[in-house]
C-alpha cells in the first residue's frame, strides 16, 4: 500500500509540532484515507512532508500508540488499529473555525432562541408561512383521509399528488409522468437517495463555487471527492466547468438552475445548452435542486427541460415556501431509475410522511397555496429592496441583483474578513452566514449571504455595523503584533507542503 502523505490536507496551526502530527494522522484515519490495518507513512516520509524532526515524528506516533489509535509493530513499523472510529463530518476536509463552518452554522441557527436575529439562516421567518392554512388542512386530512394519520404511504408516494406535481413540473417545461416522481420527506432525503443511486465513494462530484453548504456536508458522508468551479451571474464559468471535466471526469454535478444558493443568480439559457452539450461530451450527470422553484415571479431555464430528463435529474421541496415541520419533497428521474431510487427509499426510511403529503396536496388542490405564494413574492420583493438599499448604506455590495427568492450574496469593503464579522454579530445575539462556508476552495473570505426575509429583524444591521468595527480593531491589532513579533518560533511555513 502506498503510504506517501501527499494527501494531507492544510491543517490550522497547532500548540505544537507533536499536536499537529497526531492531528494530521486523525484526520486521515476519521477521512478513511487510512482504514484499519493500515500502514502509517513511515517515520521519516511524514518528516520529511511535515518538515518536523524524526523524533517529533516518534513521539506523535508513540502517543497515538498508548492511546490505541495506532499499533506498533516491531520491525514493521506503525499501523491503524482495529477498527474505524465513528464518522465525524466536522473532521472530513480541512479544519475551519466554527463560524465557517457549515454544520456549525446549521446548528446555531436551528438551536438559536427568538430572541437572535438570524440574517444568515436559509428559511422564511415563521410569520411568513400560512399556519393556519395549515391547521385546516390537517384538521381537513384526519377527517378526509384518516389512513394518512396511521398507514404507511404507497412506495412511490400519495398518486394524488404525485398527479399535481406532474402537472406543476410541465409549467416549467419539464414533462415527468406522475410514475417517474418519487416522493421523499424533503429536499435533503431526495439528494441523499439520489447520491447512493449514483455514486460509488471515491467519485467525484462537480460543486459550484460558491454553492449550498450542506452539498458539501452530504457529499462527505457519501465519501465523494468534491471539485469546485467559479459560479458567475449567469451560472457556472463554461471554460473552467469544461477543464474540470477533461481533468477529474466526475460523475454528477449538483446545482440550483432557477434561484442559486447562494448567490440569487439565475442560469442563463445560452450557459445551459453549453453545460448541458458538455455533460453528453463526457458522460457526466446532473441534480438540478430546485426547492427555490417557487419563490420564481417568471419561471428560469431548466436543465431538465431542455435535457428531458435524460442525464438530469430534479428534486424539490416545499419545506422553504410552506413549512419546515410538513417534509415532503420529490425526485423527478428517468423511468428506468425510479425502481431502484423506490428500493432505497424503502430500505433506509420504509417510505416518506404520509401524512405530509396529504397535506400538501390539501393546499395544492384548494387554491391555498397558489395565494399563499403571491403574497409571499410580493413580501420578498419589498424586503429585498430594503434590504439592498440598507447593505449600500453600512459598506456592503451585492454580487448581483436577484430577480427573485430571499438571498443577496454581499461583499464586505475594505477586504473585511467574514468570519471574523460573523463571530462578533454572534456576540450580540445575530447569526450571520460568512462565504467561506459556502465555498469549497474557501474562495469567498470577504462575502455574506443575507436572507432578506429576516433583515427586518430588530438590531441586525446595528450589530452588523459594530462587527465589522470590531473586525476592522482585530485587523489593526494583529498588523501591529507582526510589526513586532518574530515568526513564532514553532514555525508554520511547512504547513504550506502539506
Amino acid at each position: 500500500m502506498n503510504d506517501t502523505p501527499h494527501d494531507l490536507a492544510p491543517l490550522a496551526p497547532a500548540r505544537t509540532r507533536v499536536d499537529t502530527v497526531m492531528h494530521a494522522l486523525r484526520e486521515r484515519i476519521a477521512s478513511r484515507a487510512l482504514a484499519p490495518g493500515a500502514r502509517v507513512p513511515s517515520i521519516r516520509m511524514m518528516a520529511d512532508a511535515l518538515q518536523v524532526s524524526k523524533s517529533t515524528v516518534v513521539d506523535a506516533y508513540e502517543r497515538l500508540a498508548g492511546e490505541g489509535v495506532l499499533v506498533a509493530r516491531r520491525g514493521s513499523g506503525f499501523y491503524v488499529s482495529g477498527h474505524a472510529p465513528p464518522l465525524a463530518l466536522a473532521d472530513l476536509g480541512p479544519r475551519l473555525d466554527r463560524e465557517v463552518d457549515p454544520l456549525w452554522l446549521t446548528r446555531q441557527s436551528l438551536e438559536a432562541g427568538a430572541a437572535v436575529a438570524k440574517p444568515g439562516c436559509g428559511w422564511l421567518p415563521p410569520s411568513w408561512l400560512p399556519e393556519d392554512s395549515l391547521r385546516r388542512a390537517l384538521r381537513a386530512v384526519s377527517r378526509d383521509a384518516p389512513d394518512a394519520l396511521v398507514n404507511y404511504a404507497t412506495p412511490l408516494g400519495l398518486p394524488a399528488l404525485r398527479q399535481q406535481l406532474a402537472r406543476r413540473l410541465a409549467q416549467h417545461g419539464i414533462h415527468a409522468e406522475p410514475g417517474q416522481i418519487v416522493l421523499t420527506d424533503g429536499g435533503t432525503h431526495a439528494l441523499d437517495l439520489v447520491c447512493r443511486l449514483l455514486l460509488e465513494p471515491g467519485d467525484t462530484v462537480l460543486l459550484d463555487d460558491p454553492c449550498y453548504f450542506n452539498f458539501q456536508a452530504l457529499l462527505r458522508a457519501h465519501r465523494a471527492r468534491i471539485v469546485s468551479v467559479p459560479f458567475t451571474p449567469v451560472g457556472p464559468d463554461l471554460a473552467q466547468f469544461e477543464r474540470a471535466l477533461a481533468e477529474h471526469r466526475p460523475r454528477l454535478y449538483i446545482t440550483n438552475a432557477a434561484i442559486h444558493n447562494p448567490t440569487g443568480a439565475t442560469l442563463s439559457p445560452a450557459v445551459a445548452h453549453r453545460l448541458l452539450t458538455l455533460a453528453g461530451e463526457h458522460d457526466l450527470l446532473i441534480v438540478e435542486d430546485d426547492i427555490f422553484a417557487d419563490f420564481e415571479r417568471e419561471p428560469a431555464p431548466r436543465l431538465a427541460a431542455f435535457d428531458g430528463l435524460a442525464r438530469v435529474v430534479s428534486i424539490g421541496s416545499f419545506s422553504k415556501t410552506l413549512s419546515a415541520a410538513i417534509r415532503c419533497g420529490y425526485i423527478a428521474a428517468r423511468a428506468e431509475w425510479v425502481d431502484p431510487l423506490v428500493d432505497l427509499k424503502l430500505a433506509t426510511s420504509f417510505g416518506n410522511a404520509q401524512l405530509a403529503a396529504n397535506v400538501v396536496h390539501h393546499l395544492l388542490v384548494d387554491g391555498t397555496y397558489r395565494r399563499h405564494l403571491d403574497g409571499l413574492h410580493a413580501r420578498l420583493a419589498d424586503a429585498m429592496g430594503e434590504t439592498l438599499q440598507r447593505l449600500a448604506r453600512a459598506g456592503l455590495a451585492p454580487w448581483t441583483q436577484p430577480s427573485a427568492g430571499m438571498f443577496v450574496w454581499a461583499q464586505l469593503p475594505d477586504g473585511l474578513d467574514a468570519a471574523r464579522v460573523a463571530r462578533h454579530a454572534l456576540d450580540a445575539g445575530v447569526v450571520l452566514a460568512p462565504g467561506n462556508v459556502f465555498s469549497a476552495s474557501h474562495g469567498a473570505t470577504s462575502f455574506l449571504r443575507f436572507n432578506v426575509s429576516r433583515c427586518k429583524e430588530p438590531g441586525v444591521f446595528d450589530a452588523l455595523g459594530r462587527a465589522m468595527e470590531a473586525a476592522r480593531g482585530d485587523r489593526a491589532t494583529a498588523t501591529a503584533t507582526d510589526a513586532n513579533t518574530d515568526v513564532d518560533a514553532d514555525g508554520r511555513a511547512w504547513m504550506r507542503d502539506l
